[in-house]
């Protein structure tokens, strides 16, 4: 069964206080010093931020959320100019920073969007059907009641890896048709109606379709394949990348672009030309997971693994998507991203 944030109700249905997951090991992975420009790619409530510039580097912080972005401009007034906040896709990253020495990225909804009832990712409180990261584009409920059931099926499968994903999509399509979803718990409310709920089950039967469906709105795989090929081409040599993720699917792109870049092929006789390429990263030991510690005083933390690697002197490669094996989902527009 998949893990991640969907997977764990203090995530979906409960309360979140924002503890930066894995400092201590992200710190010294990405080994911040004096000087050094990191690029923060996953703003949020600014926690590696703080602690980046703590150890005296300079940070670009990135975010898509105008209210993460908002509520950082206090902290970047008082970095002395070593904090500069934007708003953007952190697949853009490379077009705000020429040469880091240093990317992290923590995967996934920020405990701060979770804790406000009208942004729309938990079911913790009511509120209207959003799950919007950047607050554009199409919503949840546009998804949920203008997708054929086959595709919301798909969605629920593949991302939320939801065993009833078809009765959940054929239920929503009957439901729909007498009134539309709105509210979070309109559709919460409606899956654990349908599906039931044994007294043994951990998590709310609607669980996996809310995180299937933030996934799929913010198009967070795509978001990360892309962030990774952005990371290579702004990374100097020498330069670190610390991803930390929270579901096997956001690792598995991870795991798969750092074997693709710490592997080297060479040209022969046998192969063309074109085949030739140098290896981009060097892999930095295995996928680190959290302590029994850090778990106890932080249950986000069950789920994360982080992986490094670091930037070699080869120039980046192009960007092929089909080294990522993305899930092939129906399309969606989503305005002012890429």
């Amino acid at each position: 069964m998949m893990a991640g944030h969907g997977d764990d109700i203090n995530a979906v249905g409960g309360s979140v206080r924002h503890i930066p997951v894995l400092l201590g090991e992200v710190l010294e992975a990405l080994a911040p010093a004096e000087g050094e420009i990191i690029i923060d790619g996953t703003f949020g409530a600014g926690g590696y931020t703080r602690a980046i510039l703590a150890a005296g580097a300079s940070v670009v912080a990135i975010d898509r959320d105008p209210d993460a972005i908002a509520a950082g401009r206090d902290l970047e007034a008082r970095s002395g100019g070593r904090l500069r906040l934007v708003q953007a896709p952190f697949s853009t990253l490379d077009e705000h920073v020429d040469s880091a020495d240093g990317v992290v990225l923590d995967i996934g909804v920020s405990s701060m969007q979770l804790d406000q009832a009208e942004r729309g990712f938990s079911f913790r409180s009511d509120g209207p059907l959003d799950m919007r990261m950047a607050q554009a584009g199409a919503s949840a409920a546009d998804v949920v009641n203008s997708f054929k059931p086959g595709d919301l099926a798909r969605i629920f499968g593949f991302l939320g890896e939801e065993r009833h994903a078809g009765r959940i999509a054929r239920m929503i399509e009957a439901r729909r048709e007498k009134r539309p979803f709105e509210r979070t718990l309109e559709l919460a409310d409606a899956i654990e109606t349908h599906i039931g709920r044994a007294p043994k089950d951990k998590i709310h039967p609607a669980t996996r379709v809310f995180q299937a469906l933030r996934i799929f709105v913010n198009d967070e795989l795509g978001e990360l394949a892309r962030a990774l090929l952005a990371a290579e081409r702004a990374l100097k040599p020498g330069g670190r990348l610390v991803v930390v993720t929270f579901h096997s699917l956001e690792d598995r792109i991870v795991k798969r672009f750092i074997a693709d870049r710490a592997d080297a092929a060479s040209g022969s006789r046998h192969l063309p030309e074109a085949q030739a390429r140098s290896a981009t990263f060097r892999k930095v030991g295995g996928g680190v997971t959290a302590g029994d510690a850090e778990v106890a005083a932080n249950p986000r933390a069950r789920s994360a693994r982080l992986r490094a690697a670091v930037r070699t002197e080869a120039p980046a490669r192009s960007g092929d998507f089909s080294i990522f094996g993305l899930p092939k989902l129906p399309g969606i527009d989503r305005p002012g991203e890429r």
